[in-house]
């Protein structure tokens, strides 16, 4: 089940062109990913940012991991290109962080509610509980300093932009996040054989409600 979910995911999030989603070695639990920021009132507009996503087996129960290849200065992402955002951790409420079941990860996520959540964060910084505590100091003390070195970040992203590589306008961008309902996530995991997770036929169907041409007969019936 978790194959088939990621496949349309992905063929969806081809068509979008604030980011670009290649499968890493035809791995699809394996993603390589790039961050298009396409709003320019952000502080990263224009950047190209490249990270990679992998996914557990029994995805969509479990969140996929995410990390950031493109060095990036921002209070919530790690040195090493992770990301503390609650999107990403495991399902349920957690006493610890005071984090809500309602903001972490759920079965109905998906790719897409990740990736928007992760361009939100980039504009959104939460420094009370930073990853990265220089970087969460630096905005707060030194602000301008720090958006020095984010546009530092925004140049050296575009570095990664391939060949061909146009930038989309604004309105292209134009997402809210949002919980998807797969029917896939629904069908039971226990016999892929029928990839529409539907019934083997439709004679149960016909067998509980009676068929048609049983209908028509009777109407025939009581006509005469």
């Amino acid at each position: 089940m978790a194959e088939r979910i990621l496949m349309n995911e992905f063929r969806s999030l081809s068509k979008e062109r604030w980011v670009n989603v290649d499968l890493h070695n035809d791995d699809v639990f394996k993603w390589d990913v790039a961050l298009i920021v396409l709003n320019e009132d952000s502080l990263y507009y224009g950047g190209y940012f490249k990270a990679t996503m992998a996914f557990p087996s029994n995805y969509p129960y479990a969140p996929p991991e995410f990390r950031f290849l493109t060095p990036l200065h921002h209070p919530n992402i790690y040195k090493d290109g992770r990301l503390c955002i609650s999107i990403l951790h495991p399902p349920g409420e957690d006493e610890m962080s005071g984090e809500l079941a309602a903001e972490r990860w759920s079965p109905a996520q998906r790719v897409e509610s990740v990736l928007i959540s992760i361009l939100s964060l980039l504009d959104d910084a939460e420094i009370s509980s930073p990853a990265n505590v220089d970087a969460a100091v630096m905005l707060r003390d030194q602000p301008e300093k720090f958006r020095s070195l984010v546009k530092s970040d925004v140049e050296t992203s575009k570095a990664h932009r391939p060949a061909s590589f146009d930038m989309p306008i604004q309105e292209a961008s134009t997402h809210e996040v949002v919980e998807k309902e797969d029917e896939d996530f629904w069908a039971e995991s226990g016999d892929d054989s029928d990839p529409f997770g539907g019934s083997d036929s439709d004679s149960d169907l016909n067998h509980l409600t009676g068929s048609d041409d049983d209908d028509d007969d009777d109407m025939d019936a009581e006509s005469d």
